[in-house]
């Protein structure tokens, strides 16, 4: 929102302005100022309000009033001067008048989505007969070639301390914590490191393992199972997640039915979003 012209000025002069005395009959339509025939209203005002930075909406109301009433009656005379709107106003209104009927929809969409029975059934369809999952805790030493690898795990084999070589010769960032992972569940790990880790039974050091990252020698400390997680320690992810499908459906509902044409995938350079001069136009 736009700086009122006089209502900063007035605030820091720690001027007191009047309220207006309001109909009991007041609501939205009700026309609080009138600028060369077009009328602003309390709905207006209400909606100005609603977006004012916080320091401004903790102020008095009758400073805010004025204030706000101050504002709008200038910028209506400062639009009305106006002969022709620019493009790109007319363009970023557009944009904003999309955004905010699609906000009202999304609303629309997800109210109920996420009542107190859906999420119990969210709940109970991922958790309730889910197997508690096994977590790892590892450490490794990560290294550049193969040969680097076998040398390191020839020492380990020969009593040198997993921790100590991680320390000196791994170069991942776990290295100056002796390589040590913490817990971690199936998913986390590229899918070499997971299945080396995997394989192994508790104290036991791996052969040489390869990923994009390198060469690994892994060392699995111990494992655990994980229960499931109380109810409301998920409750906000598995609202998100019931809102967001419901968003979904409405949106895959209004493109089946609808008819929709984009152009050609190369058709459009995608530098050209960093052209504003094309706004001006």
């Amino acid at each position: 929102m736009q700086k009122p012209l006089n209502f900063l000025g007035a605030v820091a002069l720690g001027l007191t302005l009047a309220l207006p005395a309001t109909a009991q009959e007041a609501d939205v339509n009700t026309v609080v100022a009138t600028v060369n025939g077009t009328d602003i209203t309390l709905g207006h005002m209400i909606a100005a309000r609603a977006r004012l930075p916080q320091q401004y909406a903790q102020l008095p109301p009758n400073v805010l009033y004025d204030g706000l009433l101050d504002q709008l009656t200038q910028q209506t005379l400062l639009s009305q001067s106006m002969d022709e709107v620019p493009n790109r106003v007319a363009i970023t209104l557009e944009n904003e008048r999309r955004s905010l009927l699609a906000g009202e929809v999304i609303t629309a969409a997800t109210e109920g989505a996420a009542s107190q029975e859906a999420l119990q059934d969210a709940y109970n369809a991922r958790f309730a007969d889910a197997e508690p999952e096994t977590e790892y805790s590892a450490a490794h030493i990560l290294v550049e070639t193969e040969e680097e690898a076998a040398e390191i795990k020839t020492m380990i084999e020969d009593g040198g301390d997993f921790a100590e070589l991680a320390r000196e010769k791994s170069t991942g960032p776990s290295g100056p914590n002796g390589g040590d992972l913490g817990w971690f569940g199936k998913g986390m790990m590229v899918k070499p490191f997971e299945d080396a880790v995997v394989a192994l039974e508790a104290g036991a050091v791996s052969d040489p393992v390869q990923t994009q990252f390198g060469w690994h020698i892994v060392k699995l400390n111990e494992t655990r199972l994980k229960d499931a997680p109380a109810f409301e320690s998920v409750r906000a992810e598995l609202q998100s997640e019931l809102e967001q499908a419901a968003v979904q459906a409405r949106i895959d509902e209004l493109e089946a039915a609808a008819e929709i044409t984009k152009a050609e995938t190369g058709a459009i350079d995608p530098a050209v979003l960093t052209n504003y001069d094309l706004l001006n136009q």
